[in-house]
């Protein structure tokens, strides 16, 4: 991703958007725009949110948009999407953990299929998506979102810029296409039976490989540029790294403790089985609220999550569903969330003025979420 936005393909994709087709001619279309822009974008939830501010900010001023709309659009579609699209470090940080119960021998299966049923499971995100999308196509303003104004701005920033998107688009298009192909290698010609660890190991390496023989002959960048920018973003990397060896390290510690099952036997005498998954997407929530990281909540809840599903007889994809939507919806609504503050950032919006308005908008999705886990809780 370091490269890719050093290339300049992210600025000729924005360029490509805002010039060429000019789709855009009212407030909807602009924030549409900027609600596909962060369904398209979905390596990381970060640059998801920055690339939809960075195309609906111009818009913004143009049509004289609240900016607190723009960054609940940006807000409402980055962890989402990413939680859905999982080729990226959502999906590996998902992929470990679950790993990690597979190997502790917690349960059986195949990691990744059992991340795929999870995904389906996700009903916050794609609750999350619909709500913002009726939202903006129906020009739907609950709560403090009604009395929001736009504010004129001095930072007015139009992406102007010669560089072919193909810089963004061919590498993406690569990395999701190699990782449903070294899936299928790794499995033996079953792509749910792969090794979705090495899958992405291969694919990003693959990947990289094709920047330095796609930018350096076109002259994008010379090559001490990629090594210097490839060496950047892996640095950038650390701080995840670190994330994952001390979420892995919670992980063997809640387990060893037996905290899942203890928990369990106290659930199993005072809780009904068909809300166990509501509980676990509750308390998700009020961990990811308070910390502010979806990542720290999903890295906390799985291993208790996992056991007390097992223990209770609670399809286990359903449980690990409701960890990742409480962790996004906690998320949401947490002023101390970096994808909050970015969201704010990147439109030019009062955190706590972004917090107020989007607010309501989350609260329904949660309640749509909720009724589903009790629904599903029942087949």
């Amino acid at each position: 991703m370091a490269l890719i936005q050093k290339s300049g393909g992210i600025n000729g994709f924005v360029d490509f958007m805002l010039h060429r087709l000019r789709l855009v001619s009212s407030q909807k279309s602009s924030l549409m725009l900027s609600y596909f822009i962060g369904v398209v974008i979905f390596i990381e939830s970060s640059i998801t949110s920055l690339i939809a501010g960075a195309v609906g900010r111009p818009f913004c001023h143009k049509y004289k948009i609240p900016q607190a709309k723009l960054a609940f659009v940006c807000d409402s579609t980055s962890a989402p999407i990413s939680s859905l699209l999982v080729f990226n470090g959502w999906g590996a940080l998902l992929l470990g953990l679950i790993s990690t119960q597979i190997n502790q021998g917690q349960m059986e299966g195949n990691a990744v299929s059992i991340l795929i049923e999870s995904i389906f499971f996700n009903f916050y995100a794609m609750s999350a998506l619909v709500v913002t999308f009726f939202a903006v196509y129906f020009n739907i303003n609950i709560g403090p979102m009604r009395y929001t104004k736009y504010m004129p701005s001095t930072k007015q920033t139009i992406i102007n810029t010669k560089t072919s998107m193909s810089y963004m688009i061919l590498p993406i298009t690569l990395m999701i296409v190699l990782v449903f192909l070294f899936l299928y290698l790794s499995g033996d010609g079953n792509i749910l039976q792969g090794s979705g660890s090495s899958a992405i190991f291969y694919t990003v390496l693959s990947t990289l490989i094709f920047t330095l023989i796609y930018y350096v002959p076109t002259k994008n960048m010379t090559l001490s540029i990629w090594g210097n920018t490839a060496y950047k973003g892996a640095k950038e990397l650390f701080p995840i790294a670190m994330i994952l060896l001390f979420s892995f390290a919670i992980g063997e510690v809640t387990s060893e403790l037996k905290t899942g099952e203890y928990l369990a036997s106290l659930a199993d005498e005072n809780i009904n089985i068909y809300f166990l998954s509501t509980i676990i997407f509750l308390v998700s929530s009020l961990i990811s609220f308070s910390t502010g990281t979806s990542w720290g909540t999903f890295s906390i809840m799985i291993p208790i999550a996992v056991p007390m599903a097992i223990t209770m007889g609670v399809d286990v994809p359903l449980a690990i569903g409701a960890v990742i939507s409480g962790g996004i919806f906690g998320d949401h609504c947490s002023p101390i969330s970096d994808t909050t503050i970015i969201s704010s950032m990147a439109s030019e919006c009062e955190v706590i003025e972004h917090v107020q308005t989007q607010l309501p908008y989350a609260i329904i999705s949660a309640l749509i979420a909720t009724s589903l886990f009790v629904l599903f809780s029942f087949y």
